[in-house]
């Protein structure tokens, strides 16, 4: 695929944005009504699978964790995703945008993260009302600097 081509699948298909690729398995947690559909058929459709729910029982390759301010503690929901995904694996976190009900502040996340043993690599504006932060253990983050 050429240059100007990967850049137009970014802008059509969100899921490109966050580095899935086809034949992972993704994890979801935290899904609700309110999570973006066309970011979740866009992820199942370039993986070609369909998203494993809470009580998918092997190794997922990722996790995609929806998480509002009010679903609980952002430190438990990351432990729990880390304990379901190889080292390494990312975790991607998706909040809602700033002035979204559920909105999470973004100091917030970063100290579960740390607290979780976790390490941000970025954040990208994952679909029209929710913000994706990639969370990786620090020694995959160190390795994805290099």
């Amino acid at each position: 695929m050429s240059a100007t081509a990967d850049h137009a699948e970014e802008r059509t298909n969100p899921a490109s944005r966050l580095g899935f690729e086809p034949g992972q398995v993704v994890q979801e947690l935290g899904y609700d009504e309110d999570c973006d559909q066309e970011l979740r058929e866009s992820i199942e459709e370039l993986t070609g699978e369909e998203l494993a729910d809470e009580d998918y029982d092997d190794v997922p390759d990722a996790v995609l964790l929806w998480f509002r301010e009010d679903d609980g503690d952002l430190t438990d929901a990351l432990v729990d995703a880390t304990s379901t995904v190889d080292p390494g694996a990312p975790i991607w976190l998706m909040t809602p945008k700033t002035g979204r009900d559920g909105h999470v502040e973004p100091s917030e996340i970063g100290e579960a993260a740390q607290t979780a043993g976790l390490a941000q690599t970025s954040s990208v504006n994952a679909a029209r009302d929710w913000t994706g932060s990639r969370l990786v253990t620090p020694k995959a983050a160190r390795a994805a600097r290099r």
